[in-house]
């Protein structure tokens, strides 16, 4: 980590980890079964993290990024019960292979660019999804992230706020609750 990150704080908020993450709980708790309760909670605490500290700060902490992935891929063998092991198998596979596309499109932005477009967390963000996801539904949790990303410039535009080419977006903190909302909604279809 550079010098200027350290300076940061890349803590969350308590009052809103405390808060939304409750509500997160027992809407998890009242809908879901209770692997997958449990699964949720957990992941969305960490992307009510993750959200929150991008958004303040445009850097996504590795113990969210990390913790997110390394937790998916634990979690899939409990809440397959049928094939844990290909589950597990799976959910790695997936995250590796969303974490190298992420990498890619990254590189090839800085370099026909010459700026970087995208961080290193949104690419280990990237392995989360992968390790939380069904294959079918990655895409589906990019483009939720990338639209309500778009419609946060157009409203910030039509507040009379300057967008410009090189104004920054904090990917991660759209893509954080993308994530937690495609990993819920798949869970109902269960």
């Amino acid at each position: 980590m550079d010098d200027a990150a350290e300076t940061l704080d890349l803590r969350p908020n308590p009052a809103i980890l405390v808060g939304a993450g409750g509500a997160l709980a027992l809407v998890s708790a009242a809908f879901l079964p209770w692997p997958f309760a449990i699964a949720s909670t957990v992941l969305g605490g960490l992307m009510i993290a993750g959200a929150d500290v991008d958004a303040r700060t445009f850097l996504l902490p590795d113990a969210v990024t990390f913790g997110a992935t390394v937790a998916g891929i634990m979690a899939a063998p409990l809440l397959d019960p049928v094939d844990p092991w290909l589950a597990g198998i799976s959910a790695t596979a997936r995250a590796l292979g969303c974490a190298a596309l992420l990498a890619l499109l990254r590189s090839c932005y800085a370099r026909i660019r010459q700026r970087e477009g995208l961080g290193f967390g949104d690419v280990k963000l990237a392995a989360a999804v992968g390790a939380w996801l069904p294959l079918d539904v990655i895409p589906l949790c990019f483009a939720l992230a990338t639209s309500a990303a778009l419609v946060s410039i157009m409203i910030a535009h039509w507040r009379g706020h300057t967008i410009e080419r090189a104004t920054r977006l904090p990917f991660g903190a759209f893509l954080c609750p993308s994530l937690w909302v495609m990993f819920y909604a798949s869970a109902l279809s269960n």
